[in-house]
């Protein structure tokens, strides 16, 4: 049994990408771990995926594209305020303005720009470079 599906989903995507394959499959396939991979492909970090129903759940078979340095996820999941963004980005981002933060807001889960953007906080969820 998993802890953390979602911190097992991004290792393995982190060390796919190491060694260099092209695909993975990421189980168990949760809403969570869906939102993270389509923010991750929006912003061109890994390709597409898709649902396979296996019978007990389901598979996500995700593209890698070679774009993932580093990936992870932000345990305790921080609570944060619009001002503090700044903070965070220098804690687990390598540079400004390079690499995404997830929030969880009350508007969904979104990059932490555009959390800054429609001025709300949320809750630190995963981090991408």
């Amino acid at each position: 049994m998993l802890n953390d599906p979602l911190a097992a989903a991004l290792t393995k995507v982190v060390n796919a990408e190491r060694v260099g394959k092209r695909e993975i499959l990421i189980r168990p396939a949760s809403s969570m771990i869906k939102k993270v991979l389509s923010i991750m492909n929006d912003h061109n970090y890994i390709g597409t995926y898709e649902e396979i129903p296996d019978g007990r759940g389901s598979v996500l078979k995700v593209n890698l594209l070679g774009n993932v340095n580093r990936c992870g996820v932000i345990k305790p999941r921080f609570s944060t305020k619009i001002n503090q963004f700044e903070k965070w980005e220098k804690r687990y981002l390598p540079a400004h303005e390079f690499g995404i933060m997830v929030v969880s807001t009350p508007q969904g889960m979104m990059t932490h720009t555009q959390a800054k953007e429609k001025s709300i906080g949320g809750k630190l969820i995963a981090y991408c470079y």
